[in-house]
């Protein structure tokens, strides 16, 4: 079993992680599909470790450029993308089809549709959105997507906090169990579409 001290210990090791490499993680996070990261971000600025709008300020930054990234991916080399990688081309009449209807509305609110934060910026590359357009509501897009999800993580800790008082230890070991959970459903799902051959 481990007393009192050997929490304490490992609570400060969490604490130096999380001060240490908090904000690379959520940079690398915003850059690709993940929002768990960016939610726990949430909730260590909530308790401290963390500077709350450091971490919107940079989960806002690095979407924004993951979403350029893809979106001239798409521009320029969008057919051999939906060749090689089976999972976005399965996406690609949603995503025309939305960008027909409802552009500004698809393009801001990306993040938040499943499945579409990597396969929609590719697929609006190779339609007519215009490069300037495509990145003014990005940028708008992040900004939003950021402070939500951000804010959920911050009110996460504020309810944990309000039911189970000052939790301490607790936090960071549901900290950590998050965490854990995240990587073993992204694991998870990286696997299963390994094993049907769809690609990211």
């Amino acid at each position: 079993m481990i007393g009192i001290e050997g929490l304490s210990r490992v609570r400060m090791k969490l604490e130096k992680l999380i001060e240490t490499h908090g904000y690379w993680l959520v940079a690398a996070d915003s850059l690709l599909e993940g929002q768990l990261i960016l939610v726990l971000a949430g909730f260590a600025a909530y308790r401290g470790y963390l500077l709350f709008f450091a971490v919107l300020g940079i989960a806002a930054v690095a979407g924004f450029l993951g979403n350029q990234f893809y979106f001239w991916l798409g521009r320029r080399h969008g057919p051999a993308v939906l060749a090689r990688w089976s999972s976005i081309a399965l996406q690609s009449d949603r995503v025309f089809r939305l960008i027909d209807r409802y552009p500004v509305v698809l393009i801001i609110g990306l993040r938040f549709i499943y499945g579409l934060r990597i396969a929609g910026p590719v697929v609006i590359g190779m339609s007519p959105i215009s490069g300037s357009r495509f990145a003014l509501l990005n940028g708008l897009g992040a900004g939003l997507w950021a402070s939500v999800v951000t804010g959920i993580g911050w009110e996460f800790g504020h309810a944990a906090e309000f039911v189970v008082g000052k939790i301490g230890y607790l936090a960071m070991w549901l900290m950590l169990g998050l965490a854990v959970a995240g990587v073993v459903m992204w694991w998870t799902k990286r696997k299963r579409n390994m094993l049907r051959g769809r690609g990211p």
